[in-house]
């Protein structure tokens, strides 16, 4: 009698129907859960990449200052190749910085008010003040 099989024992060989839905609304609600902070670090990485080239900007502004007792002009502030004395070459390495907001480019505004959408910033000569050319809450970081 060893070569027959009681009835007892059938061999399983595939996932039933509801095995599989159940599975498939497991990984839907992780995937649910999930998305939403995978998606949300590309705006973060954004926020800090644009905090990083105000901080640099300020400084530039602020060493500037420091060595003149004026603030640089909205024209010498994105003129950072001009090597002479009145220029920002000493000050930013570089390129000018670009803005990841409003245009998203390196002009600068100069003004005391954002204007969304005509330049990536906004600066006061008068104050030194720099920040993003855009109206939401993050134009005065």
């Amino acid at each position: 009698m060893s070569g027959m099989k009681s009835s007892g024992s059938k061999l399983r060989r595939a996932f039933s129907l509801v095995e599989l839905v159940v599975v498939v609304l497991i990984v839907g609600i992780l995937a649910a859960v999930a998305a939403p902070k995978m998606f949300d670090t590309s705006t973060k990485a954004r926020e800090s990449a644009t905090k990083a080239s105000l901080s640099v900007v300020r400084n530039a502004i602020e060493l500037y200052y420091s060595e003149h007792n004026v603030y640089p002009t909205a024209a010498q502030l994105v003129e950072v190749t001009k090597v002479s004395p009145d220029g920002m070459k000493n000050f930013i390495k570089g390129p000018f910085p670009v803005s990841s907001y409003g245009k998203k480019d390196a002009s600068v505004l100069a003004g005391t008010a954002a204007d969304s959408g005509t330049t990536g910033w906004v600066y006061d000569a008068a104050t030194g003040s720099f920040w993003v050319n855009d109206t939401t809450n993050f134009s005065k970081w």
